[in-house]
């Protein structure tokens, strides 16, 4: 599995993003949207917004995040197989 997170560095949700990878040992590849040219406008064109964390999971473009519930920590698990769904 390829997985890159789109971050800032002021971004608490960002944080908390890469804290539940690294905690978990998956490896990613970050892209701070600040430092990197041209990744903001990356975010933009995939998502319609620019709204930050975002995972990128074998090229699938997902947003671990919820505004208001932050992290979303059961279905990133699901989704990374971390966890697996209960029939």
């Amino acid at each position: 599995m390829k997985l890159v997170l789109y971050s800032a560095s002021w971004c608490r949700d960002c944080r908390e993003a890469k804290r539940f990878l690294e905690q978990h040992r998956i490896p990613f590849t970050e892209i701070d949207i600040e430092e990197a040219p041209g990744a903001a406008e990356e975010v933009l064109r995939h998502v319609g917004k620019r709204a930050i964390p975002q995972f990128v999971i074998d090229g699938e473009w997902v947003q671990p995040y919820r505004p208001g519930r932050g992290f979303l920590y059961e279905e990133m698990s699901l989704r990374l197989g971390l966890v697996q769904e209960e029939a």
